[in-house]
């Protein structure tokens, strides 16, 4: 399964946004250096089901492969920017396996 495309699903709630938008400023250069495509992210979600909604901020991108997605992950300057990130919000951040080719 390591050609299958990964997405990657991030629910934060932002709590500091002077400080995450220092993480924002670093977060694309390396996405795109790992192969990341942002796809989108919304403020303004909408429940349809279930008994623990998302809220705040959902962000959807995604990786060639696994592997793109844990060496994007494991980035020194990845790690040293997500510093911001774990500063200023609380989050959830979610891999799901994309379906292989048909």
């Amino acid at each position: 399964m390591n050609k299958v495309k990964v997405y990657m699903v991030a629910n934060l709630q932002i709590h500091d946004a002077e400080r995450y938008r220092e993480y924002e400023k670093g977060f694309f250069p390396i996405l795109k250096k790992h192969g990341g495509e942002f796809i989108t992210y919304d403020d303004n979600i909408i429940h349809f089901e279930g008994d623990n909604p998302l809220t705040g901020r959902v962000i959807l991108f995604s990786f060639p492969s696994l592997k793109h997605a844990n060496e994007w992950y494991s980035d020194p300057d990845y790690q040293s920017i997500s510093e911001h990130r774990r500063a200023s919000v609380t989050s959830t951040i979610t891999l799901i396996n994309g379906l292989p080719p048909r």
